[in-house]
């Protein structure tokens, strides 16, 4: 299930860097959650009229602090990556985004006090190192790519969102997507409002939407039952597969030459990850 929601989240970046040529970064962020919440919102609907509705536990009172905390850092981190998007390369931002299991990592070891074995520090160390790499621009003088900090700053917001996401695993998973979807939805979308981001084309807005039910919500709803057996550290090294598939799928649609760091990176990122999900 973990490998499953990473095939489909690696559609994310490649697909949105296409269609922030017409949506705006903010907007971008909200309709790709939106169409979450939207779409699981209706295969919950079908489920409980098809007989296929298996009783769940719904989110109570003592959720509220980590469902909150969910949907905030969840405004915060797609508006991110869509801005880092705009900046770099989409092959890039889809590997940067192994950084998360840094984040994931650290955040569940220090804060929430899940165990790290030595062979997954070693692939933390790796998948950084790597993350730095790709973070330098190449040019005459040393300087970072603002698109990189913005892809890592968005990971790292998903490394505090997966792990609030963990201490309410247990309980519906379309019910976390759900709130998730909307929740963050409608929350970016207002920050776009706010700051003057107008609504694009009809057609564009449905695209993006089908993108956020796909790469989104099918792929949080799959992560969430993944964590359930495997904790937030561990399903996100499985779920690191998604960045190779985002970088393959880049190149076939924008057809770019990496950069000499993309390539210096690479192998690093790839043998740090196959650390991380074989541990």
């Amino acid at each position: 299930m973990a490998i499953l929601a990473a095939a489909l989240y690696s559609l994310s970046s490649p697909l949105s860097k296409l269609l922030l040529g017409k949506v705006s970064s903010a907007i971008m962020a909200g309709l790709l959650y939106l169409g979450a919440g939207m779409g699981l919102a209706v295969v919950k609907h079908f489920q409980k009229q098809m007989g296929g509705f298996r009783e769940e536990k719904k989110l109570s009172g003592k959720d509220i602090p980590y469902t909150a905390a969910m949907v905030i850092l969840d405004i915060a981190a797609p508006i991110c990556l869509m801005i880092g998007l705009t900046m770099t390369t989409a092959e890039n931002a889809s590997l940067l985004n192994n950084f998360e299991i840094v984040a994931t990592s650290t955040i569940a070891l220090f804060i929430f006090k899940e165990k790290i074995s030595k062979r997954l520090w070693t692939a933390i160390s790796l998948v950084t190192l790597a993350s730095i790499i790709l973070t330098v621009e190449e040019g005459s003088s040393f300087h970072f790519s603002m698109g990189s900090l913005f892809v890592l700053l968005a990971c790292i917001c998903w490394g505090f969102e997966n792990n609030c996401t963990r201490k309410i695993s247990d309980k519906d998973p379309l019910q976390i997507v759900i709130t998730k979807g909307f929740g963050s939805g409608l929350g970016s979308l207002l920050i776009a409002f706010a700051i003057g981001e107008q609504l694009p084309e009809i057609g564009y807005i449905f695209g993006a939407l089908l993108l956020g039910f796909v790469a989104y919500g099918l792929s949080i709803f799959f992560y969430i039952y993944a964590q359930r057996f495997l904790g937030a550290a561990k399903t996100s090294t499985y779920y690191a597969v998604a960045p190779f598939f985002g970088v393959a799928l880049s190149l076939i649609i924008f057809r770019e030459v990496p950069t000499a760091s993309f390539w210096m990176s690479l192998p690093i990122m790839a043998i740090g990850t196959y650390l991380a999900a074989t541990e």
